[in-house]
């Protein structure tokens, strides 16, 4: 079993920044190819960024491309998720994932694990 606990959510203003680290227990994650996903009150929860089990191929959706990036730290069983120019339509309920199928345009969490999440609010 993978426990996965999401830290780092908070109040960020328009334009801000934020970290958001994933932190994994009771096995290791290196082999996990890892997502992060995000649920705004009313809408689907969706994909934000995913990274392979080695950390040499990432996917961005069209939507933070070129403001988030994803990262991990196999030796600290961590990954994170650098959020940068924060909109408030960023603002959602952040999610790690453990063990999806990555492809170049995708991450399909089929099995695996989830986290419990962590709130990100932007403020206008």
């Amino acid at each position: 079993q993978v426990q996965l606990a999401e830290s780092g959510g908070g109040l960020v203003q328009a334009g801000g920044s934020r970290r958001l680290s994933c932190a994994a227990s009771g096995r290791t994650i290196a082999n996990y190819n890892m997502g992060w996903f995000r649920q705004a009150p009313g809408k689907e929860r969706e994909v934000v960024a995913a990274i392979s089990w080695s950390g040499f191929n990432t996917y961005i959706a069209d939507s933070v491309k070129g403001r988030f990036t994803i990262s991990r730290d196999n030796a600290k069983n961590t990954v994170y998720l650098q959020m940068n120019n924060l909109k408030p339509e960023d603002t959602a309920v952040y999610y790690c994932h453990a063990g999806g199928r990555l492809s170049s345009s995708s991450y399909v969490p089929s099995l695996g694990y989830w986290g419990q999440g962590t709130q990100v609010t932007v403020s206008s």
